[in-house]
């Protein structure tokens, strides 16, 4: 058959997810015609735009459905995905915590170095403006 859709049963989620999402983008470029043609007569507009809409589902059926390279593509990319070995749930959060924590402490070690820096060159008169450590002491102890 001419139009028949090519191994229809392998494949499937990848050929669907990929379908929408092309969809998506197009339905979004059909309202993008609509709105630049406003000075246009309605039935132009709306006419180009299902036009772009039917221009879209075609290239979206030949390349998802009929179309043996692309098609091959994507059941071979399911048949990989189906390798694949997801971490679970509770390793992602464990490896978020890391990461949030050598975040802190890296973004703590550079303050501190920062402070140590303002405060020397405050001291040796390279920074103006003083020093609030020394300005806190002051205060604080006569």
């Amino acid at each position: 058959m001419a139009g028949a859709i090519y191994k229809p049963e392998q494949g499937y989620w990848t050929r669907v997810m990929s379908s929408v999402a092309v969809g998506v983008i197009g339905l979004a470029g059909a309202v993008w015609i609509y709105d630049q043609l406003t000075g246009a007569n309605i039935y132009l507009r709306g006419g180009l735009a299902a036009g772009f809409l039917i221009a879209t589902a075609a290239l979206v059926y030949w390349v998802y459905g009929i179309n043996r390279k692309t098609v091959d593509f994507f059941i071979a990319t399911e048949g990989e995905l189906k390798k694949v070995n997801w971490t679970t749930r509770r390793e992602i959060i464990g490896s978020t915590w890391v990461v949030v924590i050598v975040a802190v402490s890296i973004a703590a070690i550079l303050f501190v170095v920062d402070i140590f820096f303002k405060e020397l060159f405050s001291a040796i008169g390279i920074l103006t403006g003083g020093s609030y450590f020394v300005d806190l002491l002051k205060s604080l102890f006569g």
